[in-house]
């Protein structure tokens, strides 16, 4: 299975902020959208970093309430680990997994088409074994 399966019955919607914008907003776009990471875009849309509620929860931590006021560009990840559509599931489970890292930007010819949580693996591959298990109950059925 690939990126792009999971993208098609998820969408291509991806929020975004720019490298100004502050942790406070951040953090309550994260909350009213009830999401856990922004993709930070830079001027020619291309993908800069990502910041997520670990990384807020981190700043927080190391500065206080004070973060709050600061740029998420002192916060965000900068070396961002991306994906395209083409890529299996199964690998970005274990780039995921290795990185321990929950959301990965797809991206394609540098523009950002869709991001892919964990959690969207996970649904997916609990579908996909529904499904294998559906076709084997049907086999030993019918043998």
């Amino acid at each position: 299975m690939i990126v792009k399966s999971i993208l098609s019955v998820k969408g291509h919607d991806v929020l975004t902020t720019s490298p100004t914008t502050t942790l406070a907003e951040g953090a309550k776009t994260l909350a009213e959208k009830r999401i856990g990471a922004l993709v930070i875009t830079g001027a020619d849309n291309r993908v800069v970093g990502i910041v997520t509620e670990r990384d807020i929860v981190r700043a927080i931590a190391a500065h206080g309430a004070s973060a709050l006021t600061m740029a998420v560009s002192e916060f965000m990840t900068r070396k961002v680990v991306t994906c395209s559509e083409a890529d299996t599931v199964a690998s970005i489970m274990e780039q995921m997994t290795a990185g321990k890292f929950r959301h990965i930007p797809v991206v394609e010819g540098h523009r950002l088409v869709g991001i892919v949580s964990i959690g969207d693996v996970v649904k997916w591959r609990l579908h996909e074994m529904e499904q294998e298990h559906s076709a084997l109950r049907d086999y030993i059925q019918t043998a």
